[in-house]
C-alpha cells in the first residue's frame, strides 16, 4: 500500500540506537537516484530534524519535524493525525516523492507503527544495551519488516557477545531479515540498502 504513490518507512526504536543516523546514512547513499524525504517526531523540540538537517544531504524543504507534545508512541500508532498532516504537507512540496521515512523515538521496545501510517517498518536497537536485548522480543523487534542491530562495534566494551545476540534474534525473528550495522564506518549498510532496493522499491522487477 502506498499513499499518494509515496512509500511510507518507519524508524522506530529506543533513543539514541541510531535511527536517525541511519536515515542519514541511507539518504546520503541513494537520494541521488530516488526521491526521499524525512519526517521526525520529538516530544517538545525538533531536535532530530535538526540533526538530519545538519548531516543529511537531504535539503530542510524534505525534512519536517513533528512536536508531538505526549509520547511519540501515540502518534504513530493510536493518533496519527499529527504525522499524516506532515505526510500531507510533505506531498505537496513534493509530489514526485517516492520514499518518505517517519521517525519516532521510544524508551521501550514496544513500539510499533499504525499500518495506516507506515507501508513498511524498520526497528533499530543497538549493542551497547545489552547482550540479552533481542530475548526482551518487544513488539518493534518481532513484528518490523527490518531489525537493525546498530553499534556492534562497542560490544567488547560491553561485555556483548555477537554470537549469541545473532542466535537469539533468529529465534525472535524467525524468517524476517535483521542486519547488524556499524554506522559510523558504514559496516552493514549495503545490507540495508539491498533490503530497501529489493524487498521495499523491489527495483529488480522494474
Amino acid at each position: 500500500m502506498t499513499h499518494g504513490g509515496v512509500i511510507r518507512i518507519g524508524v522506530g526504536g529506543p533513543v539514541g540506537a541510531g535511527k536517525t543516523q541511519l536515515i542519514e546514512r541511507i539518504t546520503r547513499r541513494m537520494a541521488i537516484d530516488v526521491s526521499m524525504a524525512a519526517i521526525t517526531n520529538d516530544i517538545y523540540t525538533i531536535e532530530d530534524a535538526k540533526i538530519l538537517a545538519a548531516t543529511s544531504v537531504l535539503p530542510e524543504d524534505r525534512i519536517i519535524g513533528v512536536e508531538t507534545g505526549g509520547c511519540p508512541h501515540t502518534a504513530i500508532r493510536e493518533d496519527t493525525s499529527m504525522n499524516d498532516a506532515a505526510v500531507e504537507e510533505m506531498l505537496q512540496r513534493h509530489p514526485d516523492l517516492e520514499v518518505l521515512f517517519i521517525e519516532s523515538g521510544g524508551d521501550n521496545l514496544s513500539a510499533t507503527f499504525s499500518p495506516e501510517l507506515v507501508d513498511f517498518s524498520i526497528y533499530v536497537i543497538d549493542v551497547a544495551q545489552g547482550e540479552k536485548i533481542p530475548r526482551k522480543s518487544g513488539q518493534g523487534m518481532i513484528k518490523s519488516d527490518l531489525l537493525v542491530i546498530n553499534k556492534m562495534d562497542l560490544a567488547p566494551y560491553v561485555g556483548a557477545n555477537l554470537d549469541v545476540m545473532r542466535r537469539d534474534t533468529e529465534i525472535v525473528r524467525t524468517d524476517k531479515p535483521f542486519v547488524f550495522t556499524n554506522l559510523k564506518t558504514d559496516e552493514g549498510l549495503d545490507e540495508v540498502i539491498h533490503w530497501l532496493q529489493h524487498d521495499v522499491l523491489m527495483s529488480d522487477l522494474a
